[in-house]
C-alpha cells in the first residue's frame, strides 16, 4: 500500500524548478507505479547502471511512503546524480522547468531502454503507412516506459505553391511547446487558441523552405503541424519566455485551460479526450521567479510549494502562472475520424 503522496520536497538552493517537475511526474500514475515497483530492473537492456532511475525512484518512494508523517523528502542525491548524468544542463536559469523535464525524461529513457527487445503491438487506429513505418523505426531504437507514456508523433505537412506537391515528415515529441497568441492588455486566451496557433498554416519563403521533392529546388510553400500519434500523457508547455537578441521576457497572459475533456481531435486523426492531473506554475519575473506545482490525487488537488503542501480547490487552479500542463488520456472511447 502507498501513502497519500502529499509530501513536500526540500529546496536545496534554487531547486524549486526540480521540485515542481518531480511532483508532477510523481503524480503520473503509470510512471509512479513503475518506479515504486522497480519494474525497470528486469526490463532494462542497457549495460549502464540505471543510477538516475534508482535515485528518482528513491525520491518517489519517499513521497509515497505510507509512514510519511510530517516528513519532507530531500532530493539532494537525486539532483547530484542528475547533474553528473546531464553535465550540459545549465541549471538555475528561470526557464529551467521545461528544460529540466526534457533532460530528465531523456536520460531516464536512455537508462531503462528495452531495446533490442521486440514489443507487443496493440491494435492502433489506421494511420498512414509512412507514419507507422517511422514509428516502428523509432521503437526499434527507443522503447521504454517513458516512450509508452510520453512519446507522441508530430506530422509536418509541406505544400509546394509551385507544383502543389504535398510531403510529410514525422517527428517524435515528448511535449508540445505552444505559442501564446498576442493579445491587447488584459485579454484572455484559451488553450484552444494556443493549439490553433501551433497548428495553423505557416507560409515559408524560398530561403526558409526545404527542397520540394518534385520541383527539386526550394520553393515557396506552406507548412502545417498536426499530431499524428497521441501519447498516453500529453505534456503541454505554454511558451511564456521569449528570447530576443538582448533579453528574455516573460508573458503573463492568462491562458484558460479545461480540467477535463480536453479534445485534441481537431489536431490529429483520432478524437482523444484528455484530463488534467498536474500543473507546473511559474510566478514572478524572468530573473526573480519561483516554481510550484498543483497535482491531483484521489482526494482532490494539492498545491506543492517546495516543502509545503496544502489542499487547493479546482477554481484556484486557473492562473496566469500556469507554465506546463500535464494531461492524461481519459478512458472515454476514441473515435477515428474519416
Amino acid at each position: 500500500s502507498i501513502g497519500s503522496g502529499r509530501v513536500g520536497l526540500r529546496n536545496i538552493g534554487n531547486t524549486c524548478f526540480l521540485n515542481a517537475v518531480v511532483q508532477c511526474l510523481s503524480h503520473t500514475r503509470g510512471l509512479r507505479d513503475y518506479c515504486l515497483l522497480k519494474s525497470y530492473r528486469p526490463e532494462k537492456f542497457s549495460k549502464e547502471d540505471a543510477k538516475l532511475m534508482e535515485a528518482f525512484s528513491q525520491v518517489l518512494s519517499g513521497l509515497w511512503d505510507v509512514n510519511e508523517g510530517d516528513t519532507v523528502v530531500n532530493p539532494r542525491q537525486f539532483y547530484s546524480i542528475f547533474k553528473e548524468a546531464v553535465p550540459h544542463f545549465s541549471g538555475y536559469s528561470q526557464q529551467d522547468a521545461q528544460e529540466f523535464l526534457r533532460f530528465l525524461l531523456d536520460k531516464l529513457h536512455t537508462e531503462i531502454n528495452r531495446r533490442p527487445y521486440v514489443r507487443r503491438t496493440g491494435k492502433e487506429p489506421e494511420l498512414s503507412e509512412e507514419a507507422v513505418a517511422m514509428w516502428k523505426k523509432h521503437l526499434e531504437r527507443d522503447d521504454s516506459r517513458i516512450v509508452d507514456l510520453f512519446s507522441g508523433q508530430l506530422r509536418s505537412s509541406l505544400h509546394c505553391s509551385v507544383c502543389s506537391h504535398y510531403s510529410n515528415t514525422f517527428d517524435v515529441f515528448c511535449d508540445l511547446s505552444l505559442p501564446i497568441p498576442k493579445r491587447s492588455s488584459g485579454g484572455e486566451v484559451t488553450l484552444r487558441e494556443c493549439l490553433d496557433l501551433f497548428s495553423q498554416e505557416e507560409k515559408l519563403d524560398k530561403e526558409n523552405s526545404p527542397m520540394c521533392e518534385r520541383c527539386n529546388r526550394r520553393t515557396e510553400c506552406t507548412k502545417r503541424l498536426s499530431i499524428q500519434r497521441f501519447p498516453q500523457v500529453i505534456v503541454i508547455h505554454l511558451n511564456r519566455f521569449t528570447t530576443s537578441r538582448w533579453s528574455i521576457s516573460k508573458s503573463t497572459v492568462y491562458v484558460s485551460f479545461p480540467l477535463t475533456n480536453l479534445d485534441l481531435g481537431p489536431y490529429g486523426p483520432v478524437d482523444f479526450l484528455y484530463d488534467l492531473y498536474a500543473i507546473c506554475n511559474h510566478a514572478g519575473t524572468v530573473n526573480m521567479g519561483h516554481y510550484t506545482a498543483c497535482c491531483s490525487d484521489e482526494n482532490g488537488w494539492c498545491f506543492y510549494n517546495d516543502s509545503s503542501v496544502t489542499p487547493v480547490s479546482e477554481n484556484q487552479l486557473q492562473t496566469n502562472q500556469a507554465y506546463v500542463l500535464f494531461y492524461r488520456r481519459s478512458n472515454s472511447t476514441a473515435t477515428v475520424r474519416k
